[in-house]
């Protein structure tokens, strides 16, 4: 590992930090050409203390780069064109100034390290240098910490802004019972994504996102056998979906209902079991408050500007989740832990609720499935399983063949 710059550097750093910030670094994410192999970025250091931290990156090519900064809380983001990791997780180990480090997929063509630090930073030094007499190229990112004027200025004069989803017409409303004329559908989401890992597993290379995205794909294709059904993935890869993305997703597609899957970890190792969540402004208990805490920070993972509304606008939020709607994701609840009697292990009181920011469609019955927890060792091992997967996708199906019937024959 290189040694850190000298202190001489960082005053000489220090002195172009102003004319560094106006830099055109400061520019939209870039896409890599259709036609272009992803670049490689096959090795990386980061040293530093809590003033100052140098992080490098060795790529295959030469990589196009854009820096961006994003408060609430303070991160750097430096957008890439599609990238493969092929880097240790040791080896961009958060440390110095950064309290943690992600990189990864963000969408079609760009990738995104995400840079976050306790409190306001800067970036002193970008540049992509070619090794000599080796064909890669290394690309240098010094960081220091500043005040937090310095860092609004930075906010303030980048032309960056966070891509958004299309506006669009808002889709019609779609009686949860569905559509004389059409099929029942159902919106599989797989939680987390591409830059956003989700939790990892006692075996440190399980990965929640591999792990959610391999069930969807399961229980779409038992889902698509059931008559006059219908099921579509949010994800069909490892990308990442903002939370918002992934309910407007659901609506569009017409959705009558949408079950977000999940894998978490707790501290308390011996716990497991499966648990289904509907939505509520106050949590049934601290697990479900502590759960749904860390699935909403999926889009502060990703470097999304984060704005927290205060409470009379969450509780709008709840009063759009429109009470009939919420009585019907209650109803599909029930039936999935009635169908997990006997069959699926279930955790104590295993119907929760939370203020899960991805199940707010307020015209859509929408539930959050954990299926275990990857902290527990057993339940790793079967969250892992494809018969194990299978077996579990084939009853949350017979869950919401149960539940259509239920709805249809009230009249839904």
């Amino acid at each position: 590992m290189p040694n850190l710059p000298t202190m001489s550097f960082f005053r000489r750093a220090a002195g172009a930090l102003a004319a560094a910030l106006c830099l055109a670094i400061l520019s939209p994410a870039l896409a890599a050409p259709a036609s272009a192999a992803p670049l490689l970025a096959f090795g990386a250091r980061i040293a530093g203390d809590d003033a100052r931290t140098r992080l490098i990156i060795d790529f295959d090519r030469k990589p196009d780069f854009k820096v961006h900064y994003v408060a609430n809380p303070y991160r750097v983001l430096i957008d890439l064109p599609e990238t493969d990791f092929g880097i240790k997780a040791d080896e961009l180990e958060a440390r110095g100034i950064f309290s943690d480090i992600r990189y990864g997929t963000m969408a079609e063509g760009r990738s995104r390290i995400v840079l976050t630090a306790s409190r306001p930073v800067g970036v002193v030094l970008a540049e992509v240098q070619e090794e000599q007499g080796a064909a890669s190229y290394r690309l240098v990112i010094d960081t220091a910490i500043v005040t937090g004027e310095v860092f609004q200025g930075q906010m303030e004069k980048q032309s960056w802004q966070q891509a958004s989803a299309p506006a669009g017409e808002q889709p019609s409303v779609i009686l949860p019972g569905g559509k004389a004329d059409g099929p029942f559908v159902i919106a599989v989401d797989a939680g987390h994504g591409g830059i956003d890992n989700g939790a990892r597993g006692a075996n440190t290379k399980t990965e929640e996102k591999n792990v959610t995205l391999a069930f969807a794909h399961q229980l779409a294709e038992a889902l698509n056998k059931l008559p006059g059904t219908r099921a579509i993935l949010t994800r069909d890869k490892d990308e990442f979906l903002s939370l918002s993305q992934r309910v407007q997703l659901a609506r569009s597609e017409g959705a009558n209902l949408l079950i977000s899957i999940h894998a978490d970890t707790l501290k308390q190792k011996d716990i497991r079991g499966a648990t289904v969540y509907t939505i509520s402004d106050k949590a049934s208990d601290s697990l479900a408050a502590s759960l749904a805490e860390r699935e909403n920070l999926s889009d502060q993972i990703a470097g999304i500007a984060f704005v927290d509304e205060p409470a009379e606008v969450a509780d709008i939020l709840l009063d759009l989740t429109r009470r009939e709607t919420q009585a019907f994701s209650i109803n599909l609840a029930e039936s999935v832990v009635g169908k997990f009697k006997d069959e699926v292990l279930l955790i104590n009181n295993p119907h929760r609720h939370a203020g899960f920011r991805v199940l707010t469609a307020p015209d859509v019955p929408s539930i959050l499935l954990e299926l275990g927890f990857l902290s527990n060792k057993e339940d790793e091992q079967l969250l892992v399983d494809p018969a194990w997967q299978k077996k579990v996708a084939g009853l949350i199906a017979n869950a919401v063949e149960e539940y259509r019937a239920t709805v249809v024959a009230n009249g839904g």
